[in-house]
């Protein structure tokens, strides 16, 4: 729950209410505390930069830019 509006309608109110679900106060526009939210943003940038022009290329450059990925530039972000 990150008081994105989708998650404050009155109707998600009303079932979480109804529903006895206790939420989390949460700061609007807060970081984003999911490492794996990064690590995409950083394989889009990757990607972008390599300028697919059709579905399979882009299905390949991702598969390969998905490879460079280091296990120590995932444990960076986790520790970040």
């Amino acid at each position: 729950m990150d008081n994105d509006r989708k998650h404050t309608s009155k109707v998600v109110s009303k079932w979480l209410k109804d529903n006895k679900v206790k939420v989390l106060e949460w700061p609007s526009q807060s970081p984003d505390l999911n490492p794996i939210e990064d690590l995409w943003a950083e394989l889009k940038k990757c990607v972008r930069a390599r300028r697919p022009t059709n579905l399979t290329q882009l299905h390949q450059l991702c598969q390969d830019e998905w490879a460079k990925i280091h296990p120590t530039d995932c444990g960076k972000l986790v520790e970040g």
